[in-house]
């Protein structure tokens, strides 16, 4: 049965030549070349072909996304990066997008700058990193990390969310799929103190994190119930999806770590931004640029 994909290649100063390489390398695989078309902005540039693949399925899909990712390591596909992604998702009425937060949503890790406040940036950067390469548990290394927040007064929380800043074109992505009538989500291994006023701004329909505790003005180095981890990113995915009845297959995630990857699997379509090698090797798509609305044409919106 042919089914119709589309492949979106994204970058800086993306030239015809690279369209042209992306078509043979769609042609000489089997498709069909149905249409294509050229948008962007003043940051980076955006090529999407549609076309018919013989067999729609998720295997064949996949194989040609691995296809498209070795040729981007000749020389002919330089810095692009291309998604193939199921006509159906970027056909559909509703679709629900969920974010990570810490690196994806904004640009910062939160931990990391509470840390900052206790003197152990470093000590705290080290145990994140080797948690979002996936070589530690993250509930257990997230424990370690907000331990070390003890006796820090809560004041510090205020002064962390001034030095939030949202990744590039976060605030332009969620307004697009807002306006199309599509729901946002984030969620995040960080910390509700942080995330709730961004969601509150962009206007969020669903978002959850972790709870720092706060007991006579002081952070008490713990959070309060269960730990924000790549099971619970997953679960809430799922539930949010089933309460606004949009199918999994119109969903897209997006994260840049190991605990984002059960979500990033589970979802329509998983986007790797910026991101660990672990998230690279398994994502459905890349971004490997600083422009997070990039996602908006990656799923047609």
């Amino acid at each position: 049965m042919t089914s119709n994909v589309t492949a979106v290649s994204y970058g800086v100063n993306l030239s015809h030549s690279e369209a042209e390489n992306l078509r043979s390398l769609l042609v000489g695989s089997g498709t069909t070349f149905e249409a294509e078309s050229r948008s962007g902005n003043d940051r980076y540039d955006v090529c999407t072909v549609e076309f018919a693949l013989p067999s729609g399925s998720g295997p064949d899909i996949t194989a040609l996304r691995h296809r498209i990712a070795a040729a981007k390591e000749s020389p002919e596909r330089g810095g692009v990066d291309t998604a193939i992604v199921p006509g159906e998702l970027r056909k559909a009425d509703r679709k629900l997008l969920i974010m990570d937060v810490d690196s994806t949503l904004i640009q910062e890790e939160v931990i990391e700058l509470l840390a900052a406040y206790a003197g152990k940036r470093d000590e705290v950067t080290a145990v994140t990193e080797a948690a979002m390469r996936g070589e530690l548990d993250f509930a257990q290394s997230l424990h370690a990390r907000v331990a070390v927040l003890a006796g820090l007064p809560a004041a510090v929380v205020d002064s962390v969310r001034t030095e939030v800043t949202l990744s590039e074109g976060a605030a332009e992505l969620v307004a697009a799929f807002k306006a199309a009538g599509h729901v946002v989500a984030a969620i995040s291994g960080g910390f509700n103190q942080i995330l709730r006023p961004i969601a509150e701004e962009l206007g969020l329909d669903y978002w959850i994190a972790n709870e720092l505790e706060i007991v006579d003005g002081t952070l008490t180095g713990k959070v309060i119930g269960d730990v924000i981890d790549r099971a619970a990113k997953e679960k809430y995915l799922r539930e949010w999806s089933a309460a606004e009845g949009i199918a999994m297959e119109h969903t897209i995630a997006v994260g840049d770590g190991a605990n984002d990857l059960d979500m990033l699997g589970a979802a329509g379509i998983g986007v790797a931004f910026n991101a660990k090698p672990a998230v690279l090797a398994v994502a459905d798509a890349a971004i490997n640029m600083p422009h997070l609305d990039a996602v908006r044409h990656i799923a047609g919106v």
